[in-house]
């Protein structure tokens, strides 16, 4: 059920899965509870043998019996889950059960209690890649089945870490799992404050170990005459691209010109400069630079006012007074809707002349209204990579059957290219494939692209060893030790 990057990085420290994500970007993906796995049937059958003695938090043992329960629960209609489809459903019968015309998959076989075969539908390149998302991660079926709804609430699980005590709104603490199957963890605990308040006076009162640097404190961290800038370091752009999204089967975004109309005409190198102090480099494409599949050659939609007032005149919306009234919806309660969303408001009215209403709502609706398409606008978000290839972008969020694709955008050309990519073994080609797409997404305004993240700056206490950041959300915990 994990769909976004914060809740993402918590459950991986408290569950597992067969794979996971290591630090080596080249070459990602790691064992987990699987010592080992092979292909066969020319790249569509997947044997996983688990490691000897698994245990989950509880001492219960994990068989491939319990992989193959997950999985078929995670795409069950009861679990309502928004990504089962997306991340499983390349094992053949997964799409039968999402549909609710089965309940379990011929592609998840017990072979015996250590061995897991999966048979997916064609040879996919990035099968193994959509392995290490938590909707692959294994689960305890007594603790699910005997709390019901609220077995999150105390779960059974099989990372380095196990959830102690949650209280919404306060703290996450985490206990070591004395059951892991690797090293221990060198904590006895860790806590996540959730609690709220201003984070750099927290970490001046020694309240928390670790924290961001937001624009407000940049410029005293960086200077060397204050003694808080001996705590920072530079911290690796995320692969994530910001973006204001459109529904484009809703007016008036269901017509390109209109949405290229707004693309033109916010200056996005501005926003850069302006308002992050070039803390971002504006994206005019979807992949992030520096990622796999990543092209320099994508012709992005610059900022050109003139050119983008003569695509609103094109446009069927170029009558203010019939144009459908537009709502931009972000996250968040009160209080200013985040100074990005004002300026690209301000520049779509300075530009264009067009008024737009912005809407904030509580993060949980903000989710649901999301995945259920509920949405005209949105912003206030990213998409971070969920593993190094480039399907993660363009597949999973510009296919147009795609259970992500929270637009509904649609281009036959596109679903083309994609789908070829899904089995192309040549890497080359394959990545081709996805540039081709890219431009054509870009083209057609699906979205308007903001920005990327670059190298940012963080504060960690000098009594904190062995954390590390990293571009993509990794397991890191574990390795973490206090020296006081």
């Amino acid at each position: 059920m994990v769909t976004d990057g914060t809740s993402y990085g918590i459950v991986i420290e408290i569950f597992s899965g067969l794979v996971r994500l290591g630090p080596n970007t080249l070459n990602p993906f790691e064992p987990d509870l699987a010592e080992s796995w092979s292909i066969s049937n020319g790249g569509t059958v997947y044997e996983f043998k688990l490691r000897n003695n698994l245990k989950f938090s509880n001492g219960d043992p994990v068989t491939a019996q319990d992989f193959k329960w997950s999985f078929e629960r995670a795409a069950h209609p009861d679990t309502a889950s928004t990504v089962a489809e997306e991340f499983l459903g390349d094992i053949v019968g997964i799409q039968d059960i999402v549909d609710g015309n089965a309940t379990s998959a011929s592609g998840i076989e017990v072979i015996d209690e250590r061995t897991l075969r999966l048979t997916v539908d064609a040879p996919k390149a990035y099968f193994i890649a959509k392995l290490t998302y938590p909707t692959a991660f294994v689960l305890n079926r007594n603790n699910v089945e005997s709390l019901g709804k609220n077995w999150t609430d105390d779960p059974v699980s099989t990372g380095a870490f196990r959830l102690k005590e949650y209280r919404i709104g306060q703290r996450i603490r985490l206990a070591r799992n004395e059951n892991y199957w690797d090293r221990m963890a060198y904590l006895d605990e860790v806590v996540f404050n959730l609690a709220g308040g201003v984070a750099m006076a927290m970490y001046e009162n020694d309240e928390i170990d670790t924290t961001g640097v937001g624009l407000a404190d940049l410029e005293r961290v960086q200077d060397h005459t204050e003694e808080i800038n001996k705590d920072l370091v530079e911290v690796p752009p995320n692969f994530a691209v910001s973006y204001v999204g459109f529904n484009i089967k809703e007016a008036p975004f269901d017509d390109p010109a209109f949405r290229q109309a707004l693309n033109h005409a916010v200056d996005k190198q501005l926003i850069a400069d302006q308002v992050f102090s070039n803390l971002v480099k504006p994206a005019y494409g979807i992949i992030p630079p520096g990622f796999p599949g990543y092209s320099p050659e994508i012709k992005g939609l610059q900022f050109d006012p003139e050119l983008a007032r003569d695509l609103l005149a094109q446009s069927a919306y170029a009558d203010a007074s019939t144009r459908p009234r537009i709502v931009l919806t972000v996250p968040g309660t009160g209080g200013s809707p985040g100074l990005t969303t004002e300026v690209v408001a301000d520049m779509w009215r300075q530009n264009l002349g067009i008024e737009i209403e912005i809407q904030q709502v509580e993060w949980a609706t903000y989710i649901q209204d999301l995945h259920r398409g509920r949405l005209q606008a949105w912003s206030g978000l990213s998409w971070q990579a969920d593993y190094p290839d480039p399907q993660t972008f363009i597949d999973v969020l510009f296919r147009s059957d795609s259970a992500i694709n929270y637009g509904g955008y649609a281009n036959p050309m596109v679903d083309e290219y994609v789908v070829s990519a899904q089995t192309e073994q040549d890497a080359t080609r394959r990545v081709g494939f996805y540039n081709d797409a890219e431009q054509i997404i870009v083209s057609d305004a699906a979205w308007l692209p903001l920005w990327w993240g670059v190298d940012s700056k963080a504060l960690i206490k000098p009594w904190v060893k062995g954390y590390t950041f990293s571009s993509l959300t990794i397991a890191k915990l574990k390795d973490v030790w206090i020296d006081k």
